[in-house]
């Protein structure tokens, strides 16, 4: 029944394609930048589920870019990577001007601003979620960006610094008289931080004041967190974020069903094991040993539901060449056949 109504009914706009200023997106469904995770190699995984959706570079410091000739690994765009856009933190209008020029050479089909990221070493620096409490550098910001580049200029930011300061109504009608094309709303606080559950009502009020797409974030962990999301606010689309963390497949489940109604097959815990190897392998290629020190949280995140997972998660936690990870996951993969033939 929820299929049939999804695809007839009001809610059908979905299996649209997302207009984003003069950019169209075959997709509603967003993959989060996140820091230390949305690398080349990890959104590599997430294009193979999701062919349409729009990808997020890793959060790039706008002054570091601006003053270096050449450009750091984080802002490389690989082949087959489009749709994808970067995103860019500082407090300086000019320097993020600079930094979106450098952007769209790299290939970068929109610029992001992030004005929502909630950690101390951001937001001291006047970065991230500190602009909701400077909402004029904020609006200059977006302006100079606009300004800059030929590319549609979107943001990303939360509800506001802290409960009593939750001013997102007036922060975003501020954006998109500046000129940002999109936003995408974290519903929570930076006070929150990652916890607590996310607040939609507010991404529905934004949606009811904006006349650009509004882009709902927090809490979208599963196909059915998004369409729940999405009849509540009418948000113009989903940003999946810590719900991908091994879990690559997530974007794409949601983006299959919002286009045809129906669920693909949920992956085993071997299936998501095999995925971790292949992405243990593609950060060493890609990194090196830093690649290897990177995958011990990703494998960790791969490990979740079955049994023993928590001694795996340990071990994976600790490795330190290819050969032990990969080794590890075999016999994890072993086990769990050796207990599927038993069943």
């Amino acid at each position: 029944m929820l299929a049939v109504d999804f695809l007839t009914g009001p809610m059908a706009i979905y299996s649209s394609p997302l207009k984003i200023g003069n950019l169209e997106v075959h997709s509603r469904v967003l993959q989060s930048p996140l820091s230390g995770v949305t690398d080349l190699v990890f959104r590599r995984l997430v294009r193979r589920f999701a062919p349409d959706s729009m990808l997020y570079t890793e959060m790039v410091n706008a002054t570091e870019i601006s003053q270096l000739q050449e450009l750091p690994q984080l802002m490389v765009i690989g082949d087959k990577e489009q749709p994808i856009s970067m995103q860019l933190f500082d407090c300086r209008p000019d320097f993020m001007a600079v930094a979106a020029e450098k952007a769209v050479k790299e290939g970068a089909m929109t610029i992001d601003i992030n004005m929502g990221c909630p950690v101390n070493k951001i937001t001291k620096k006047g970065g991230g979620s500190s602009l909701l409490r400077q909402p004029e550098i904020a609006e200059q910001i977006v302006r100079e960006v606009v300004g800059a580049v030929s590319v549609p200029v979107t943001v990303k930011t939360r509800l506001g610094w802290n409960a009593q300061e939750i001013n997102i109504i007036d922060f975003a009608r501020r954006l998109e008289d500046a000129g940002a094309q999109m936003l995408t709303l974290h519903a929570r606080t930076r006070e929150q931080g990652y916890h607590g559950p996310a607040d939609w009502q507010w991404i529905k009020r934004v949606k009811e004041v904006l006349s650009i797409p509004v882009i709902a974030n927090g809490d979208i962990v599963s196909v059915e967190a998004a369409i729940n999301c999405l009849e509540f606010t009418r948000a113009d689309g989903v940003m999946c974020s810590r719900g991908t963390l091994g879990y690559p497949c997530l974007v794409g489940e949601i983006d299959y069903y919002l286009k045809t109604g129906k669920k693909l097959p949920k992956p085993t815990s071997i299936d998501l094991l095999s995925l971790a190897k292949e992405h243990l392998q593609g950060l060493w290629l890609y990194k090196g040993q830093r690649g290897i020190w990177q995958a011990r949280k990703h494998l960790a995140w791969y490990c979740q539901d079955f049994t023993g997972a928590a001694v795996w998660r340990d071990r994976f936690s600790r490795i330190e060449s290819l050969g032990e990870g990969c080794d590890l996951i075999d016999r994890a993969i072993a086990q769990l056949n050796l207990e599927n033939e038993n069943i």
